[in-house]
């Protein structure tokens, strides 16, 4: 009898303990009333739901809304797009999934996290290759290697249409980072990415792959010391008020990949699909013109808020080049393998891609 009160007890103190702090884990969910479309979406014949990871306060996600409102503009209010950021239908990897099966339609997928269905995207993961503003405009103008680079994931059912950006990568960290050196004492949190993972193991680097949701938390408990971002993403999501330092090494460009279900998007009549497939291309090519703008703004911004700014020697520069050759190698493959539905298949994809970038 006084075990059974003893179990009874316990359990009245556990179902306490978890009401008052129940609370304190529940994720409050972020308003979207900012970026309500002005128009009435319910007579829209059809929806296309569309996803990401990150905040509209980057101009390269605020995109989607901006699509939203082009396509209900050019189809006449046939096509709603349905605009869902800040992970409200969840990580990266899983809404990859759900894309492919067709439970959502779309996506504005990082370049970093692509690479699980799309092994071609890589090519822009890929250190000091596509790594500046100039570079990416002059990537997107070359239309055969930009068109094969965005069948990356035809094979899986899913369709490339276009990307906008969010700046340079570089490290936010909690410690002072000038050197190599330096850097090897920082544990790094890089996204869940193959390319990336092998890129910090041949610097030397400690990293530790996470979802980005859970990164604030982690960032305040030491659980990592610093984040492979960019400047802009790392400013506008206050990252900085616990990392004080930032080091440019802009050795990539953080991209978004606008992909769609590729049934879906066969599945509207060819005049609407032509207008939806114009909406995209043209928002996002409006949007890529303002990323180096908000990057230089966001610059300021930091520095006026005190965080410290750092560059790596030419020689140090020098070593994390020629220590990225490993990452080429293992990658070459993937990233050159043709598939069946492409219309281009060169014989070296990743060298075509040097050679015009040179």
């Amino acid at each position: 009898m006084k075990l059974r009160t003893l179990l009874v007890l316990l359990l009245v103190l556990l179902v306490g303990s978890f009401m008052f702090t129940a609370p304190v884990f529940a994720k409050k969910k972020p308003s979207l009333d900012k970026w309500k479309p002005d128009f009435n979406p319910k007579g829209a014949k059809y929806k296309c739901i569309v996803s990401n990871v990150s905040t509209p306060g980057l101009v390269g996600v605020l995109a989607g809304f901006e699509i939203r409102d082009e396509v209900w503009k050019r189809t006449k209010g046939k096509v709603y797009v349905d605009f869902k950021p800040y992970s409200m239908l969840g990580g990266e990897v899983e809404v990859l999934n759900m894309v492919q099966m067709g439970a959502v339609q779309g996506m504005g997928v990082s370049s970093v996290a692509s690479t699980n269905l799309g092994p071609r995207f890589g090519v822009v993961n890929l250190p000091f290759l596509v790594n500046s503003f100039d570079k990416v405009k002059k990537f997107a103008s070359n239309k055969k290697l930009f068109n094969h680079f965005l069948m990356a994931m035809d094979h899986q059912g899913i369709t490339g249409l276009d990307i906008t950006g969010y700046g340079n990568y570089g490290w936010a960290t909690t410690i002072p980072v000038r050197n190599i050196a330096d850097a090897k004492k920082v544990k790094f949190r890089i996204a869940e990415a193959a390319v990336n993972q092998l890129s910090y193991r041949n610097w030397g680097f400690n990293p530790v792959s996470m979802p980005w949701p859970d990164v604030p938390v982690a960032l305040k408990q030491g659980v990592i010391t610093g984040l492979d971002h960019t400047l802009t993403v790392c400013n506008v999501t206050k990252k900085f008020e616990v990392a004080k330092y930032f080091t440019q090494i802009n050795y990539a460009q953080g991209l978004f990949i606008w992909i769609f279900n590729k049934a879906w998007l066969s599945s509207l009549p060819s005049d609407i699909r032509k207008e939806f497939v114009a909406s995209v291309h043209d928002v996002c090519a409006k949007s890529r013109e303002k990323t180096q703008v908000e990057e230089n703004t966001n610059i300021a911004k930091a520095k006026a808020a005190g965080v410290e700014f750092f560059k790596l020697s030419d020689a140090d520069m020098a070593t994390l080049k020629r220590q990225s050759q490993g990452t080429y190698e293992k990658y070459a493959p993937e990233i050159n393998k043709n598939y069946p539905g492409d219309t281009y298949k060169p014989a070296n994809y990743l060298k075509e891609v040097q050679d015009f970038l040179k």
